[in-house]
């Protein structure tokens, strides 16, 4: 079976669920330039667990894990099915030595996952699993466990980071206060230096630099103050094969501390 390509997304501002924006837009762009997948297989910045789990229902809820925003945000469903047979497999193939890989009956699709899948397969028609982060595991054990899901590519399941390269709530700047302008392009200084030296390692498939980022400067460490949302970019990146290089999109800094640079894994067309 081909290869399916690997993605990272940043998923910014969960509005992008339901307000056509230039993200929401290339995300579906992306969608229709690929092969559609038999399953998506999901690693988002929302789910954090102790220990390594998947979803393993076959009709995992919408979950509306955010606040603050208009209540039309939170009727949205997306009644995408699971696999259990999928979250077995990932879960068998991921595990290593005494460290198994739980399966999940009580989670369901968080925001950093359904409010791009919508986007990108509004008929919901392709079966989703979520693998969790392991508060646990160092950077460099999740690019193992990432490197170890790569035979699921030729299974035609597209594996799902979800995240964002530049990730600081702390310090966001939208003065009106208003959810619209989450997306109005603007990064702080330290924000695009950060994002553009990512990128560089990104490019350069620098796996050990990439998980060893809190040593890259202060501009970094601004960047992803908590873990959770680089970490999707690893498993992205730790997925890529030889003949590989990463092509990206919605490369864009919003809101002063975030970026919702994407990029896609595979190989020559």
């Amino acid at each position: 079976m081909e290869r399916m390509p690997v993605l990272f997304v940043g998923h910014g501002s969960p509005m992008n669920a339901i307000e056509d924006t230039e993200f929401s837009r290339g995300w579906a762009d992306e969608a229709r330039s690929i092969p559609k997948p038999k399953a998506v297989l999901c690693i988002s910045a929302h789910w954090e667990t102790w220990g390594t789990l998947a979803t393993a229902m076959p009709h995992p809820r919408t979950i509306h894990d955010f606040g603050g925003f208009p209540e039309e945000l939170y009727r949205v469903r997306y009644p995408a099915p699971g696999n259990p047979e999928l979250a077995r497999e990932a879960a068998s193939i991921a595990a290593v030595g005494p460290h198994p890989v739980g399966l999940d009956k009580d989670w369901g699709l968080d925001h950093g996952c359904w409010s791009v899948l919508r986007r990108m397969y509004p008929e919901a028609d392709v079966p989703i699993v979520q693998l969790s982060l392991d508060m646990a595991k160092t950077p460099s054990d999740h690019c193992a466990l990432a490197a170890r899901l790569g035979p699921l590519r030729r299974e035609g399941v597209l594996i799902v980071g979800s995240g964002n390269i530049v990730h600081n709530l702390g310090l966001i700047h939208v003065p009106s206060g208003d959810s619209a302008d989450f997306n109005k392009p603007f990064g702080f200084d330290w924000a695009i230096e950060a994002n553009d030296k990512i990128k560089r390692l990104i490019a350069a498939r620098d796996l050990g630099g990439l998980a060893n980022y809190p040593s890259l400067g202060r501009a970094v460490r601004l960047a992803a103050p908590t873990p959770e949302h680089f970490l999707p970019v690893l498993y992205a990146v730790a997925l890529a094969e030889t003949d590989e290089s990463a092509s990206f999109f919605n490369d864009r800094a919003v809101a002063g501390s975030l970026t919702m640079t994407s990029f896609k894994i595979a190989g020559a067309d």
